[in-house]
């Protein structure tokens, strides 16, 4: 038993296998409380769909050897005002959708160029940069939602007619263009397929990158930089390219979000996003240098299952406080503290 459970360690790692054990208990804990066991199992499923390209966006970055992009909110704005661009237009469903995406790709490339010139200046110093970052441009931006030129009345405050409200809507304009794009219920509820096909599509288009020329590169230049400069492999070009890709997908993956969730968060709303996105892609078995689209897809599963879950069971079993909140941050922020302590170590 005792040789079991240290395989498991040694080849999961101590946040996947714990965060499975809990997740089961979580799971017995709802049958005995006679919860929905199929709600629950489709509300996976739909926080899975909608958080899937958010994760997926570590990957180019952890692989290059940039760690961790605590910095993806600025991806993030891009794609929230791509979103805003294609509202103002006035377009709708899956027109408004891809033209977001289309806007969105120029603004997050250009942002992750500048940053990863600035990362490429502080080797060794890029997540503690990277939260800085994010930060900043997140405040910086809710000074822009209050100025940029937008009309449309849907958006705006509609006293004085100038600004960005806090929360955008997107009901009538391309709500859930994703999640319904392809009709299939289960137990009576619709399932996001065409969100989960998007995300499998992304997943399947990085596999085939970091099996070419251009991603074995990148890994190289993640994994030792010194064999890959004597490889002649241009170490800090690779690095700005896995943060540009990052910080594409992070545009895109709000948008995702987007539709499935029906809103935009201005102002604050970017802030914390990237940690719930490094939670999970740690609790799937990646570290601050090694990443896997399989790492994407198992961390999806257990990090919003277990979130999922624990809301309503901890909810019942203490309703009087909001411990499933508590228990939210625990988890994501003690995995992310986990990751931090063992950069140093074998892994």
């Amino acid at each position: 038993m005792k040789n079991l459970w240290q395989k498991c360690i040694e080849r999961y790692g101590y946040p996947k296998v714990y965060i499975t054990i809990f997740l089961i208990l979580l799971i017995i804990i709802a049958i005995i409380q006679k919860q929905s066991i199929p709600d629950l199992l489709v509300d996976s499923l739909i926080r899975i769909g909608m958080n899937s390209i958010l994760v997926l966006a570590m990957v180019p970055g952890i692989i290059s050897g940039t760690g961790l992009n605590f910095a993806l909110s600025i991806g993030i704005l891009c794609g929230i005002l791509a979103g805003c661009i294609a509202i103002e237009l006035r377009l709708v469903g899956l027109t408004a959708f891809f033209a977001a995406v289309l806007i969105s790709i120029p603004f997050a490339a250009i942002s992750g160029y500048f940053y990863g010139l600035l990362l490429n200046r502080v080797k060794g110093d890029e997540m503690t940069v990277g939260t800085y970052m994010g930060f900043s441009m997140v405040s910086l931006m809710s000074i822009g939602w209050l100025v940029l030129p937008f009309k449309n009345p849907d958006m705006v405050w509609a006293i004085g007619g100038r600004g960005l409200r806090v929360t955008i809507t997107l009901l009538d304009k391309y709500d859930k263009v994703l999640d319904h794009l392809i009709n299939f219920e289960l137990f009576g509820r619709k399932l996001p397929i065409g969100t989960l096909l998007f995300f499998g599509i992304c997943c399947f288009l990085m596999w085939l990158f970091l099996r070419s020329k251009t991603g074995a590169a990148m890994m190289a230049a993640g994994d030792n930089q010194k064999f890959a400069e004597a490889s002649g492999i241009n170490v800090n070009k690779q690095r700005i390219i896995g943060v540009v890709i990052s910080m594409i997908l992070g545009a895109i993956g709000i948008i995702v979000y987007a539709q499935s969730y029906g809103f935009f968060q201005l102002y604050q709303g970017p802030l914390m996003m990237p940690f719930m996105a490094i939670s999970a892609i740690l609790i799937g078995g990646a570290t601050a240098k090694k990443a896997s689209v399989s790492n994407v897809i198992s961390g999806l599963i257990l990090f919003q299952s277990l979130l999922t879950i624990s809301l309503p069971v901890i909810n019942k079993m203490m309703p009087e406080g909001n411990l499933s909140e508590v228990i939210r941050i625990i988890v994501s922020n003690g995995v992310i503290l986990y990751a931090l302590t063992k950069m140093g170590g074998n892994e």
